[in-house]
């Protein structure tokens, strides 16, 4: 399994942003300046790389070397673009079957849901720049290698992305207490992406004002929910079987 490293310097995080490399997170050191510190905003922004500024003596603790206020950590899987990615699995005649990650932070559960939508056909995987745990090692190890086979788009907003699958006929379905439509009445063998929220609040209520449709995973009486992982799964199964038979 790769192991993430360090990017440590100006000069050397914008060619490593410029070649297309992924990049997982940017730490400025406060107050840093300069045309090249615009340059690195500029590409992070394009690339949709989130930026933290942090105390000196963080930057120091991670490295001895001059580092000049700026040091990244590279990425284990190389982000896609939303777009590029709909267009190559239309192309090859694939009808897209979609999950995105809204408040995901335990990397354990990210990457078990990564491998049930790999073992279920998804293509692709959805996460925000901001607010979702890291596909760190420990990620890649609970996906049993899926990250690095399923397409992973990091956009920096959901609500934007949700409109581009919109766009693209693809219907987009979150899970809502109190709704009517239980999961295996939904139409999951369309186009579609499903929303996975934390399991402490669930989806966020733009995102999902923003759904196409609601439903519920039924359960047994006296108890309150699936782990997320399970509950993607479970979702993810059914769009599988839909599309089998």
């Amino acid at each position: 399994m790769k192991k993430s490293s360090l990017i440590i310097g100006r000069q050397t995080l914008i060619e490593a942003l410029r070649s297309g490399r992924a990049v997982d997170k940017i730490l400025f050191q406060r107050n840093v300046t300069g045309d090249t510190i615009e340059e690195i905003r500029q590409l992070a922004r394009e690339h949709a790389v989130p930026i933290q500024m942090v105390p000196p003596e963080k930057l120091s603790s991670l490295t001895k070397a001059n580092h000049q206020g700026v040091v990244a950590f590279a990425g284990l899987v190389q982000y896609l673009d939303l777009q590029q990615v709909i267009d190559h699995v239309v192309a090859a005649g694939g009808i897209p079957l979609f999950i995105m990650l809204d408040g995901v932070t335990d990397v354990r559960n990210i990457g078990a849901i990564a491998r049930s939508a790999v073992c279920c056909g998804a293509q692709a995987l959805i996460i925000p720049d901001k607010g979702v745990g890291a596909l760190n090692e420990e990620a890649m190890k609970s996906s049993a290698g899926a990250l690095e086979i399923i397409h992973v788009c990091r956009v920096n907003s959901l609500l934007k992305a949700v409109d581009s699958l919109h766009l693209n006929g693809i219907k987009v379905f979150t899970s809502e207490t109190g709704a009517q439509k239980k999961v295996f009445e939904l139409e999951l063998s369309e186009p579609c992406c499903i929303v996975m929220g934390s399991e402490d609040k669930g989806v966020q209520p733009y995102m999902s004002k923003a759904a196409d449709e609601h439903f519920i995973i039924p359960m047994a009486a006296g108890f309150d929910s699936f782990n997320v992982s399970v509950a993607a799964g479970i979702i993810l199964y059914e769009a599988m079987k839909s599309r089998l038979s």
